[in-house]
């Protein structure tokens, strides 16, 4: 019998939207609860999702979070009528405060909340959400160009070792 504090049964994948770092300035984030059905409990363990056309809305009255343009694949062993949606409205859970304050700041130009990753915590499938500004091309080549910068650092302090 596990103990307590013992996690490992819950622990899953962690499924990352790399491509909102490369699009957004992300200044915020927040962890929300994901309602969802077994099939797609079940696809999100085994790794069957895609956050990179995801975005999320917020709406003040009544507060509530919604989950767009996510595509969470269907589970082949549930069968034909058992399934879900692929790409469908998902709820966001979070506190009522913090979607209110979610909402006030999405109000302003060129602030959108962005799904950043999903992962399991206490058996739950959790939704890391990302305050994030949209990027420039000029300030995606500049964050290019230092990551590079660090990466040929890195490289040249390897070798001195």
């Amino acid at each position: 019998m596990a103990k307590k504090g013992d996690n490992r049964s819950a622990a899953g994948p962690t499924i990352e939207n790399r491509r909102a770092f490369h699009d957004f300035a992300i200044s915020d984030t927040i962890e929300c609860g994901m309602e969802l059905k077994g099939t797609e409990v079940k696809s999100v363990r085994a790794s069957q999702v895609s956050l990179a056309e995801g975005w999320i809305m917020a709406e003040p009255a009544p507060p509530r979070l919604n989950l767009h343009g996510v595509h969470i694949a269907e589970y082949p062993p549930a069968g034909r009528d058992r399934q879900h949606a692929p790409v469908r409205v998902r709820r966001l859970l979070a506190k009522r405060r913090e979607i209110e304050r979610l909402a006030e700041v999405v109000k302003a130009k060129g602030v959108s909340l962005v799904p950043l990753k999903v992962y399991f915590k206490n058996g739950f499938a959790k939704l890391l959400v990302g305050i994030g500004t949209g990027k420039t091309k000029s300030d995606k080549r500049q964050s290019i160009t230092k990551r590079e910068s660090e990466r040929e650092i890195d490289r040249a302090m390897h070798r001195r070792r």
